[in-house]
């Protein structure tokens, strides 16, 4: 394993990461607020270890496979840490492990949050919470891969071990240019959702954070009652916004390149508004009683379904109050996710299409051994390969769920809030049911339950697998070799 790359990545890292750091910093000079000191001093601090990290280029560039996968989830747990010094400095969460608990929450765009009272913290923190979503949502490795490409070895495996999907692929030749494209589609939604929110009244600030948490598909809100205060135009056009960050982010490219054709076999996509539609009428059918008008009733549905199968976490109503039916389709929607290549979480909608293929494949060879049948998706043959990662994922997947709950129940809640903690935090999406609804938090865990929640974020976030192998033994004890000479070299 080439350490000494994995290091100068880590060391690039930091940089960029006292970069994001100023934001805050900006913030509170604007809004006079103390709290910006704690951000300054982390700034400071993390520009000069990246300084020390990087100072010396290694010779040999190379990323593969399993520097890729250990380059990733090193660096998300560095920049997690070093994010949330400054909510313990400032003193506006002083539990340090609340405090890591609320920045990868921000970072992996869950928006789960331990905070009572959103509303008393700083402009400064507020943004940096928001911000987190939106430097975490398209990934800090593909941001730095688009700004300052790393030289030699195949970055694609940064790429991929960071972006969500069963398989990643350069959208051009180079991937300085798929980073830059990506991050620029990125930034122009972005921006659009904060002039469109603009328009309808929201004032700059909470637009910036709306639109950031939004893009991100994050959910950190800056009111105590999310988006439930917000008009009917609001709630209209964040549903939008948070329903086209679920999309994958290829269809946004075709789209620019004017290949209809290939957007109309793209069965991801209107797999993935298929259900969203059948999800909304469903609800609204079975909730219209609880509203005042037909309108509200739809809206509200609208809202639910796109904040959790794009797995955003905005909420306008307390769906706890909900009738069974209406609880159950949102905690599937918990599950599938999102599109893959989106900013989005949950197992994505490519992967249980796939499942569902496959499923379907053996059912076939069952009554029909001799048959030969090949599966396809968006019009081209799925590989055993690409089946067999699919099967791995799901496997994974179930036993980290099953492990979390079982962690979880130690803790002595109620199987509705520890099942659906887990499945909010590995899924990124924010509140589930019962205690940590939409109008709860996260708090009430004690610092054991915390950390369980916290792996299953990064783990959720970075496609599980990275997560896993830095926590192997057998990753790290095949490079002991690499330790015991550099030790006696020494």
């Amino acid at each position: 394993m080439n350490f000494r790359m994995i290091f100068y990545v880590l060391g690039l890292v930091m940089n960029f990461e006292s970069v994001f750091l100023l934001v805050p910093c900006v913030t509170a000079v604007i809004y006079r607020e103390k709290e910006g000191i704690a951000y300054l001093i982390m700034a400071v601090v993390c520009l000069a270890a990246g300084i020390v990290m990087t100072a010396k280029k290694p010779k040999n560039r190379s990323i593969y496979a399993k520097e890729g996968f250990a380059a990733v989830a090193l660096s998300w747990i560095l920049l997690s840490v070093a994010g949330a010094v400054p909510f313990t400095v400032s003193g506006e969460i002083p539990s340090f492990i609340d405090a890591l608990f609320e920045i990868i929450s921000g970072v992996t765009t869950t928006g789960a949050s331990i905070l009572t009272d959103v509303e008393a913290l700083s402009h400064a923190s507020l943004l940096w919470r928001s911000f987190s979503h939106w430097f975490g949502g398209m990934g800090v490795l593909v941001f730095i891969l688009a700004v300052m490409p790393l030289t030699g070895g195949r970055n694609i495996h940064l790429m991929r071990a960071e972006s969500p999907g069963p398989s990643v692929e350069k959208l051009v030749p180079k991937i300085k240019q798929s980073a830059l494209f990506l991050y620029g589609v990125y930034l122009f939604l972005t921006v659009l959702q904060a002039v469109l929110l603009l328009a309808g009244g929201v004032n700059f600030f909470e637009s910036i954070n709306i639109a950031f948490a939004t893009a991100g598909t994050g959910g950190f809100a800056v009111r105590n009652s999310s988006f439930a205060e917000y008009s009917a135009y609001v709630q209209y056009v964040t549903s939008i916004f948070m329903i086209l960050f679920g999309v994958n982010f290829n269809v946004y490219f075709l789209l620019l390149a004017k290949k209809f054709k290939v957007i109309f076999s793209f069965e991801e996509v209107w797999q993935f508004f298929a259900i969203i539609g059948v999800a909304v009428l469903a609800i609204t059918y079975n909730v219209r009683h609880l509203f005042p008008t037909l309108e509200e009733a739809f809206r509200s549905s609208l809202f639910q379904v796109g904040t959790i199968i794009s797995t955003t976490g905005f909420a306008t109503t307390d769906y706890n109050l909900w009738p069974a039916f209406s609880k159950i389709i949102l905690l599937l929607l918990m599950f599938i996710g999102a599109c893959a290549g989106s900013t989005g979480g949950g197992i994505k909608v490519s992967r249980v299409a796939l499942a569902w293929k496959g499923v379907r494949s053996e059912m076939v060879h069952a009554c029909h051994p001799n048959s030969v049948r090949v599966a396809k998706y968006n019009k081209n043959p799925v590989s055993v390969e690409l089946l067999r990662s699919v099967y791995v994922f799901l496997a994974a997947y179930i036993f980290i769920f099953t492990g979390s709950v079982l962690l979880l129940s130690l803790n002595g809640n109620d199987f509705e809030t520890n099942f659906s903690a887990v499945a909010a935090t590995l899924n990124n999406i924010g509140p589930g049911f019962s205690k940590v609804g939409p109008t709860g938090n996260y708090a009430f865990f004690n610092g054991f339950s915390k950390f369980v929640l916290m792996f299953d974020m990064l783990a959720g976030r970075l496609e599980i697998f990275p997560m896993l192998l830095v926590c192997s033994p057998h990753f790290w004890h095949n490079n002991k070799k690499f330790f015991r000479q550099r030790w006696r070299r020494k």
